[in-house]
């Protein structure tokens, strides 16, 4: 046997381990029909109702369409009465074109699948599969989330009641940081907050010649662009991780004109409450401040988007035994970094107990590609390594929860 026949081989019977041959082509078929046809937030319909399709013909015994194009799907436990446990997958996509040159790339011009949503609806769905063939104690509910992208799908599902049993819930995204087999569970923060933030800056006109008979919006944008720097440098604790970033300002028509009004617009990211509430409230201030000493108005308008992420110990001790047990101790690898990126399944994570995970994307030979570029795609072995280990994370915490241990 030559040696690339010798290493299709071990890989072949490495996945047959965590996920049978026979499941896999029909998860690899629906991640690519998934990734050919993508769709934005809210927008999921032929998605959802692909997904819907795959869960029923399984035999899930209970299948519900909630917060719109989403999906959630009961896969009996052996035991009735014992805990409910969840995992979710988010499916919706991004407004990029895609540039990867995939055989199954984007139909949909200017949308693509660039952050791993059609890999995440694809391994719950294959985590249903596995769960339905080797149930877990209780019952596990799978979520097929929209919009995670604009933030609001997460909060869309637990407003539809469809989480209300539930004791726990685990989720993961793809990482191409991270070669296929490899999993991140770890506590603590692994995600941040995301909120946005605007500020509108009304002054008075005049001609660009003359401008000293204005209140000059363009140059007070500059000046509090230039204050909001130094929210993280010297209001922040320097040991604790945050982001303030002006992503976009508007203002002026023409070379010659002081504009009344210019709008400035970014985002604020925390890793902790007390940061997240001192990041917002530093904006406001310095807006407010600065505007007022140039003889100009402020209004400051703050979204909240998803809290951040911090997983809890016991939780995070279910999933890493879950890993252990399918992959061994050696595929657990810590995160790395401080994640700045915000992810909306904090929200489950407000009302629920869980963990989060990274779940490693790249083959060993392939570059490292940042998400939400046009040239982003995940390896499809992932797919199996995420619905093995959803499903297996299941088995694990339902049984502990059925035996009565607190998930906090």
């Amino acid at each position: 046997m030559s040696t690339t026949s010798t290493k299709a081989a071990a890989a072949s019977s490495w996945l047959d381990a965590l996920c049978p041959a026979g499941i896999r082509p029909g998860l690899s078929a629906l991640r690519r029909d998934l990734h050919q046809h993508p769709e934005l937030a809210f927008h999921e319909t032929r998605s959802a109702a692909l997904l819907e399709k795959e869960l029923n013909a399984m035999g899930a015994v209970q299948v519900t369409r909630v917060a719109g194009t989403g999906v959630v799907a009961r896969i009996r436990g052996r035991t009735r009465g014992a805990p409910v446990v969840a995992v979710r997958g988010d499916i919706d996509a991004l407004p990029i074109q895609e540039a990867t040159g995939l055989p199954y790339t984007s139909v949909n011009a200017g949308v693509m699948h660039a952050c791993g949503h059609d890999v995440h609806a694809t391994w719950a769905i294959g985590a249903a599969r596995l769960l339905a063939e080797d149930p877990a104690t209780g019952d596990v509910l799978v979520v097929l989330q929209p919009a995670e992208e604009t933030g609001e799908g997460a909060a869309a599902v637990l407003a539809s009641g469809a989480l209300d049993e539930a004791r726990a819930i685990f989720g993961g995204h793809v990482d191409r940081r991270f070669v296929v087999g490899e999993v991140v569970a770890q506590t603590g923060s692994l995600a941040a907050s995301a909120d946005t933030f605007e500020i509108v800056l009304n002054g008075h006109g005049a001609h660009g010649a003359r401008p000293h008979e204005s209140a000059d919006p363009v140059v007070c944008a500059a000046q509090i662009i230039m204050a909001l720097q130094t929210i993280v440098a010297r209001r922040v604790n320097p040991a604790i991780p945050a982001v303030v970033t002006v992503a976009t300002m508007q203002a002026g028509t023409a070379q010659n004109i002081i504009p009344e009004q210019a709008a400035l617009g970014g985002t604020l990211r925390a890793v902790d409450t007390h940061t997240r509430l001192l990041l917002g409230t530093s904006v406001r201030q310095l807006a407010e401040g600065i505007a007022a000493a140039n003889g100009l108005t402020a209004t400051v308008k703050m979204s909240l988007g998803p809290p951040p992420i911090v997983n809890p110990e016991r939780p995070v001790e279910w999933a890493r035994a879950a890993v252990t047990s399918l992959l061994g101790a050696e595929a657990l690898v810590p995160l790395g970094i401080t994640n700045m990126a915000g992810e909306d399944f904090a929200y489950y994570m407000e009302r629920l107990p869980g963990c989060f995970m990274r779940i490693g994307a790249r083959l060993a030979d392939e570059p490292v590609i940042a998400a939400h570029t046009p040239q982003f795609h995940a390896a499809e072995e992932s797919v199996f390594v995420g619905a093995a280990v959803l499903a297996e994370t299941a088995r694990v915490a339902s049984a502990a929860l059925a035996r009565g241990e607190s998930p906090v």
